[in-house]
């Protein structure tokens, strides 16, 4: 794609609208330094397993946004995300969607953030979002497409799809050299 037409996708697709998976692949998935990786999984031990598999591979704080459909998997990945990252097994990770942010000890702090019930931009100032983004962790935000694209920039984008009852399809899309390393250090493990 040409360097212009990235940079009009990107002021279409920011100037107000949310993360989406459309978005996520305009503007992250396209140029010579964009890096995919498509992954089926097959059960939601097999999402943990490759959460898992993410988490043992991130070596720095970064910002993970999830975005998918109401039963996809996103948490079951940030279950296995907490296990790689050495979340002591005394904690149970379970979606924040009421509490909207939980913070778990491990190798990196892991923040994972739940944004289902929120309504807008207003709602993201209210929880702090912007101090737990600044924090040194990991931060696995569910819900990611309600987020402004410009004010939040992610190291990974995971997109989720549903195949069938047991079958999810995610879509790993690297968001800068941060995004890259970590994709590159997933495909040695």
């Amino acid at each position: 794609m040409h360097p212009k037409t990235l940079v009009a996708l990107f002021d279409r697709l920011s100037k107000g609208r949310l993360f989406t998976k459309q978005a996520a692949n305009g503007i992250y998935g396209s140029g010579m330094n964009s890096k995919r990786l498509s992954i089926d999984s097959v059960g939601v031990g097999a999402t943990r397993r490759i959460g898992h598999t993410i988490g043992r591979a991130i070596s720095e704080p970064m910002f993970i946004a999830l975005t998918g459909t109401l039963g996809c998997g996103k948490t079951a990945l940030v279950q296995g995300l907490a296990q790689g990252l050495e979340v002591p097994k005394a904690y149970y990770i379970t979606s924040p969607t009421f509490t909207l942010i939980n913070e778990y000890p491990g190798r990196l702090p892991l923040y994972h953030v739940d944004l289902y019930r929120l309504d807008g931009i207003v709602d993201l100032e209210d929880i702090g979002l912007d101090e737990v983004l600044a924090a040194d962790g990991v931060v696995a935000v569910e819900w990611a497409e309600k987020l402004p694209l410009q004010r939040y920039p992610c190291a990974l984008a995971i997109c989720f799809e549903i195949v069938d009852r047991d079958r999810r399809k995610l879509e790993l899309i690297a968001c800068g050299q941060a995004g890259r390393s970590l994709l590159k250090a997933i495909e040695r493990l």
